[in-house]
């Protein structure tokens, strides 16, 4: 008889392997020696709980958003910051099973916004407000530290590349479809497709369908060398941290004080998040004029692309609306009346046993389909906003003497810091 390996050594294996990999190359150039003298680097469902205990998993990730704003912006230290991270790890991920979940939560407070019928809870609505008023204040330290999605794959950079530009911002844009659709289908009540389709719960619960751990593996496996791919290419919740960021007063910046512009920091992000000084060509009145008539296109772009994307939305709802149950048993049953008394069908034989009849299913579906109609509509016209204002900002450059994280793009990791001769002269002095 084979002998199940328990629960607590498989993720003592799996945390001895994640810290274990922290210690080698985590960046993707060597950081600097400032003391020997600088080199140039080289190019299933979780059990309840009781209500107490959801109000502790409240005040533990409100601990670790303070503490982590705390390491970023005023100790500025990426070992705390590390160490947070794999804390949060085992306790939002191993220990919760990765739920309650932030970035899932977007479905609940979707549900509840548009179905009277569904009240969420308050654990799940402050897990979905709190790191979004934190990006507000403070950037996005929820991914520095929080988040046991991020977490994970943060541990397993080993050798990240960089990309083009053009790439990763067409890359960016998918997680704005993915958050649109996640909204749509929650909205509708048709499914969570991001908890259904979360790449790491399956290795956070130690179970979960071959399909989904071999996802999540093959995720960490590309992690190792293009940096968090989950949270670049698919997280939703990251667009809302992103633009919340966006507004941040207090951020983390590369360097404590004034920079001096030696360049150390400019390919030290994994993230590729770091903006260098904006050159003095960009100012000048012939690019400027080019500018200026590509910012007027694309304004005028944005009413355009928003219609043509409500329009496209609304033309698909009869195709998306079959996602939701109903509207596909009653679809099936009208294409194939002779199913309606196939009993080896479950959905059907599960109808049958509901009480309800056929006409009230058919009349359900209308309603579900009409709610598809002007959710899809404002799904389009939400991409095609959100692609006119993308396009937009492309042509707009605000002055920038210094390397600076980009607010909306910085998860908060503080690797740059390591890299900042000022940041060492200080801490040298002060030690």
């Amino acid at each position: 008889m084979i002998k199940r390996i328990p629960r607590v050594a498989l993720v003592l294996v799996t945390l001895i392997l994640l810290t274990g990999s922290f210690l080698h190359a985590q960046q993707r150039f060597p950081k600097p020696e400032f003391e020997t003298g600088y080199m140039q680097p080289s190019p299933t469902t979780p059990e309840p709980r009781a209500m107490a205990l959801e109000y502790f998993d409240v005040l533990v990730l409100l601990a670790v958003l303070s503490l982590a704003s705390w390491l970023a912006i005023r100790k500025r230290s990426r070992r705390g910051l590390l160490w947070l991270s794999v804390f949060s790890l085992i306790y939002f991920g191993f220990y919760r099973d990765g739920c309650i979940c932030s970035i899932g939560a977007i479905q609940n407070v979707a549900l509840s916004i548009f179905d009277s019928g569904y009240a969420i809870s308050i654990t799940a609505l402050l897990f979905f407000v709190l790191p979004l008023l934190f990006a507000l204040f403070f950037g996005r330290v929820f991914c520095a530290s929080a988040c046991p999605l991020g977490a994970i794959q943060d541990l397993l950079v080993i050798q990240p590349i960089s990309i083009p530009s053009w790439i990763r911002k067409t890359l960016g844009f998918i997680p704005v479809i993915y958050l649109a659709v996640s909204v749509l289908f929650a909205a509708t009540g048709s499914d969570f497709l991001i908890c259904r389709y979360d790449p790491f719960v399956g290795i956070f619960r130690m179970d979960g369908p071959f399909l989904m751990i071999f996802l999540g593996i093959t995720f960490l496996f590309l992690g190792m060398f293009y940096a968090r791919p989950y949270c670049r290419i698919f997280c939703p919740y990251g667009v809302l941290l992103g633009w919340m960021s966006k507004f941040s007063k207090w951020h983390m910046s590369i360097t404590p004080s004034e920079c001096i512009r030696c360049k150390l920091c400019e390919d030290s992000c994994p993230f590729d998040a770091i903006e260098v000084p904006v050159e003095q060509s960009y100012r000048a009145p012939e690019v400027a004029r080019k500018n200026l008539r590509r910012f007027i296109l694309y304004i005028a772009l944005i009413p355009l692309l928003t219609i043509v994307g409500g329009w496209i939305g609304a033309k698909s709802h009869v195709f998306m609306s079959r996602v939701h149950p109903d509207v596909y048993l009653a679809e099936l049953m009208i294409s194939n009346p002779e199913l309606r008394e196939d009993e080896e069908n479950l959905d059907i034989q599960a109808f049958l046993e509901s009480g309800d009849t056929f006409e009230q299913l058919v009349e359900q579906a209308a309603v579900i389909r009409e709610k598809f109609r002007k959710g899809s509509m404002a799904m389009g016209g939400f991409v095609g906003l959100v692609l006119g204002i993308t396009l937009m900002n492309q042509v707009v450059f605000r002055r920038r003497e210094d390397y600076e994280p980009h607010k909306g793009d910085c998860f908060s990791c503080g690797r740059c810091m390591d890299y900042c001769p000022v940041e060492h002269h200080k801490s040298t002095v002060e030690s």
